[in-house]
């Protein structure tokens, strides 16, 4: 039961990651969206996903992690039921506020049941548990394109329907409340802020998640830009991207037995900022659904491999440190989603005209996986090899 518990909640937030980027191209041609509200959107959902995971880590700590899932799942699928009601750029935006909150509160408190299910073997563990985020993530797209004919209220509905199942197993699932030695003190916080080791990580998922999300938010829109059927974008999305994240946490489960983490996030790296570049450069689909996949693959260790390495280091108050690093990671969706946006900014429209701004744009997702890179070194010289 903790296992599914787990699993369904980081399931239903993979759903959700992935909503914005399936429903936008309908979202912008109902309400006539510019590319900057686009941006601003995609920024109220990460300034949700900010405050949540700021006050998570110590709510998770005290409380415990059933608290935590229970609380985000409810406020996610009560987002997503609020959705197809939007009348507006302005509803739309506080109902994705109001998604990264709850989406927020679950990445922080699954990664910390998932940090505790092994851990001789965190990493691994964590990375099979972020499998069913990449799986939800895929089934967004591909259930948007290929069985709800793209009709985003049925799609929100669906989500819904999920997150209220998550909530039940959650509530039946016999979580343990924190222990002594795991439960929040204050007098404690400047210790963990003390430690370089933390900080180094949360940049890491600052740059990780300022490209992974870049990806899910705009590349459906850079392929139409560049003639690309929407249907067909979309599939891209998850037979490419998506299918790419799941398929490699997968490989890095076994990857991670008998090879370092700091090894495996820095061999990512290198092969994010070679594949996000590399995706740009094509207008054909199949040539794009393979790079997409490559690019997909190599993001898919970073983001559990960073957080078992904080959960390895930082074993008293882990909610607290992963709620910290967790909350780097958003303000890096929220940054690239501004900068993105605010350089494809045109007349108003991304059409054929924009194509070339926009991808200008998303030049931003290589950019961040090559300091990446530099940060992989920096924190095997704090950490070792």
């Amino acid at each position: 039961m903790l296992i599914l518990a787990a699993i369904l909640a980081i399931f239903v937030y993979g759903m959700t990651a992935a909503m914005l980027g399936t429903i936008l191209p309908d979202l912008s041609t109902r309400f006539h969206l510019t590319p900057k509200q686009n941006g601003t959107i995609a920024f109220c959902q990460a300034v949700g996903l900010i405050l949540a995971s700021i006050g998570v880590g110590p709510l998770i700590d005290y409380e415990g992690k059933k608290a935590g899932l229970v609380l985000g799942l409810t406020l996610s699928g009560l987002a997503v039921t609020l959705l197809p009601r939007s009348n507006g750029f302005r509803s739309i935006a506080s109902h994705l506020f109001l998604l990264g909150t709850g989406g927020g509160i679950i990445v922080t408190a699954a990664n910390a049941l998932g940090s505790d299910v092994d851990p001789a073997h965190r990493a691994t563990a964590l990375n099979l548990l972020n499998i069913f985020f990449g799986l939800g993530a895929f089934a967004t797209p591909f259930v948007s394109a290929n069985l709800l004919g793209k009709n985003a209220t049925r799609l929100c509905h669906l989500i819904a329907g999920l997150a209220v199942l998550a909530v039940a197993v959650n509530l039946a699932a016999p979580i343990p409340p924190p222990t002594s030695a795991q439960t929040f003190v204050f007098s404690d916080v400047r210790s963990v802020l003390g430690r370089p080791v933390l900080w180094l990580c949360a940049l890491l998922l600052f740059l990780y998640v300022a490209t992974e999300v870049g990806v899910w938010n705009w590349l459906v829109q850079h392929l139409i830009a560049q003639g690309v059927p929407p249907a067909r974008a979309l599939n891209v999305l998850s037979f490419g991207f998506a299918l790419g994240l799941l398929l490699g946490r997968l490989a890095a489960s076994q990857i991670l037995i008998s090879v370092s983490g700091l090894s495996v996030t820095l061999a990512a790296s290198v092969l994010m900022a070679i594949m996000t570049f590399a995706m740009l450069q094509t207008r054909n689909p199949t040539v794009a659904w393979g790079l997409t996949f490559l690019a997909g693959a190599s993001m898919a260790p970073v983001f559990p491999t960073t957080i078992a390495l904080i959960g390895d280091r930082f074993p008293r108050m882990t909610g607290t440190a992963i709620g910290i690093a967790i909350t780097s990671s958003w303000i890096g969706l929220a940054v690239s989603s501004r900068i993105i946006g605010s350089i494809a900014a045109g007349d108003g429209s991304i059409a054929a005209g924009d194509s070339a701004r926009l991808k200008k744009a998303l030049l931003v997702l290589p950019g961040m996986s090559v300091l990446m890179i530099a940060v992989n070194l920096a924190l095997r010289a704090v950490t070792g090899p």
